[in-house]
């Protein structure tokens, strides 16, 4: 039996739609004296091979150049700025203690570390492990649940990459690749997170999709799995 959720759940969306499942001769040998000229332009050749030297030269100072540009979006992304408080909508931990449904707001901080993040979660007492969610700038979430060894997140946009460090941090931990800042928004990471507490991947990714701000579809998905009352009470941002 799930922690999260011990009630029956009705799904997300309904309405779901599944898909129906003879040759030519070979030219004459070249004349003896055209090879012989072949020979005799050895100066000239000499001349070409400089010029190669020269062309493998810029070939190397623009693969380096180029090896600098990719060097230079690198520290751009790690050079994102922290989100501040102001910016960070909550950071909510739910658990179950010994039959208790328990959620705690968690250091607002910890929206911007994601491998600091995991390590709290872990140090609480949940008898199967717990759920990290954090909103950023009303904009986007991330959920973590963190079950002993196994670590599963999910990114509500990972276009947000771009922008904000606990996005890029979980492409990171994930081996994506963050999208170009000009494409649709796309969610990414583990979709069956909350699938034991009734939530599918379907209905994950759907949440994902709503247009409305992702602190409230937070609280939507912790009343989904039966932590609706807590989750409100540790979310300064929702009550």
């Amino acid at each position: 039996m799930c922690p999260f959720n011990d009630e029956d759940v009705d799904p997300f969306d309904e309405d779901r739609v599944e898909a129906p499942a003879g040759p030519d001769e070979a030219a004459d040998a070249l004349p003896d004296e055209d090879y012989d000229d072949l020979d005799d332009d050895t100066a000239e050749y000499d001349g070409d091979d400089d010029a190669d030297e020269d062309s493998e030269d810029d070939s190397d100072a623009d693969d380096e150049d180029d090896e600098v540009g990719d060097e230079d979006d690198y520290d751009d992304l790690d050079d994102l700025e922290d989100a501040v408080d102001d910016e960070i909508d909550l950071v909510v931990a739910l658990y179950n203690d010994d039959g208790e449904r328990i959620a705690v707001s968690l250091d607002k901080q910890l929206a911007n570390d994601l491998d600091e993040l995991i390590t709290q979660l872990r140090r609480l007492p949940g008898d199967a492990g717990a759920v990290g969610m954090v909103s950023i700038d009303h904009q986007f979430f991330v959920i973590v649940r963190v079950r002993g060894r196994h670590v599963g997140v999910f990114l509500s946009d990972a276009v947000e990459g771009n922008d904000w460090p606990i996005a890029r941090d979980v492409a990171d931990y994930l081996g994506e690749d963050i999208p170009d800042p000009d494409d649709d928004p796309e969610a990414m990471g583990d979709f069956a997170l909350l699938s034991d507490a009734g939530i599918s991947e379907f209905d994950l990714e759907a949440f994902a999709d709503l247009d409305e701000d992702s602190d409230e579809v937070l609280a939507r998905i912790a009343r989904r799995i039966n932590y609706g009352r807590q989750f409100e009470h540790a979310s300064p941002s929702i009550r």
